[in-house]
């Protein structure tokens, strides 16, 4: 399925969504693998399942906070890149980029499926969420 190996559970919670959504989560999921790869502070990435979501966690190194992907609620095409909402994380991609993406209060940023994702902006709001515990310090 991808290049990374996933854990069976995550593996199969991707294959549980329409062919379609599953191709933009896992387009999604690239993005944030490369993402962290591209960080070093950040190390080894964990994917998990929580609360039945594909989530990424920096375990080793705790540099950032969890990063979850799933569709939304409504299944009408939408999916989503969730961060915890105690965070200020929002607040700052809302500031930086407030015209390239569509927000879900302090936790989402959303997608739909015909969108043509702002990549850059994109990978700057992952970096900033992987790295979250680093630069509160």
């Amino acid at each position: 399925m991808t290049s990374k190996s996933l854990p069976v559970n995550v593996a199969t919670a991707y294959e549980n969504y329409p062919a379609n959504l599953r191709n933009k989560l896992l387009d999604l999921r690239k993005i944030i693998l490369d993402t962290a790869a591209s960080i070093p502070d950040v190390g080894p990435i964990e994917e998990t399942l929580k609360w039945g979501q594909p989530s990424f966690l920096t375990t080793k190194s705790k540099s950032g906070t969890t990063i979850r992907i799933d569709k939304t609620g409504d299944d009408q095409g939408q999916y989503a890149l969730y961060v915890h909402c105690q965070t200020t994380l929002l607040d700052q991609f809302r500031e930086l980029y407030p015209t390239e993406f569509t927000y879900s209060g302090n936790r989402a940023i959303l997608f739909n499926e015909q969108d043509i994702i702002a990549k850059q902006a994109l990978q700057h709001c992952i970096s900033l969420a992987l790295t979250y515990h680093l630069n509160k310090k």
